[in-house]
């Protein structure tokens, strides 16, 4: 996937712009910053689920396999289901576990023996030996971390190429938190996968690209949100190019 002179608006107020990133295959990259700075809006114009934000306006050049994805005869919901989405907070549907990982194929008339296919997806998100006897149970009763893998089981069942997670573990404790990193990891292996953290020390240890984003003033001293730096992880942290970035990575401001 490719960025190019992205800007985004929300009704007149542009909360980000010029930014330009690329995503490779198999890699984690993260999107670090102080809040407000843009990570999460940048993040939702990746599978167009700004569209569903009123007064949303995404300007620029989003492409996946060189295809705009804005373009006039894309389908929204196919991007959404090639690039999917794992949020915050775990949101797992008021139904079963089975029915819970079986709801996008369903809507998505998936070919294929679902039952494997939720299989497939719960072994991939590491929650298949936790849950395999109680799939018709429902998936509330599953601990906070539990949930969460339930929602990225949820998210690959549609086999996705790419995976966005918008702070998957800031609701997690460090148990569950370490989980979902070593699963994010293991998921390289066949998906591609784009987190934005507040966690610096998240991004470092499982991310192979950051992408450092700020917020500062325009001309009429609104806060805009803008890309500062993109680099191999160990250069983000290690030696940034910017001193905006790192006076953020060091603690001076953020």
């Amino acid at each position: 996937m490719a960025v190019e002179d992205l800007n985004v608006y929300y009704g007149d107020f542009l909360a980000v712009r010029d930014v330009d990133l690329q995503f490779g295959r198999g890699e984690i990259t993260a999107m670090i910053g102080p809040s407000g700075c843009g990570k999460s809006t940048v993040l939702r114009c990746l599978n167009r689920m700004n569209d569903l934000v009123l007064g949303a306006r995404v300007e620029g050049l989003v492409t996946y396999h060189g295809i705009d994805i804005y373009g006039p005869t894309i389908d929204d919901i196919e991007v959404r289901r090639r690039i999917g989405m794992v949020f915050q907070k775990p949101n797992p549907f008021p139904k079963s576990i089975y029915d819970n990982v079986a709801y996008g194929p369903r809507v998505t008339g998936m070919k294929g023996n679902l039952d494997e296919t939720v299989e497939k997806a719960l072994r991939g998100a590491a929650l298949w030996d936790e849950v395999k006897d109680k799939l018709k149970q429902n998936a509330y009763g599953l601990s906070g971390g539990q949930q969460q893998r339930l929602c990225i089981a949820r998210a690959i069942a549609t086999h996705p190429d790419v995976i966005l997670m918008d702070e998957p573990c800031s609701a997690l404790d460090p148990i569950a938190t370490s989980k979902i990193e070593d699963l994010m990891i293991e998921l390289t292996k066949e998906y591609s996968i784009i987190i934005v953290t507040h966690n610096m020390q998240q991004a470092a240890r499982v991310s192979n690209r950051t992408a450092f984003f700020t917020a500062e003033a325009d001309e009429a001293g609104k806060r805009v949100g803008m890309l500062v730096e993109f680099d191999d992880t160990k250069v983000i942290f290690g030696d940034p190019n910017d001193n905006r970035t790192e006076d953020y990575i060091s603690g001076r401001f953020g």
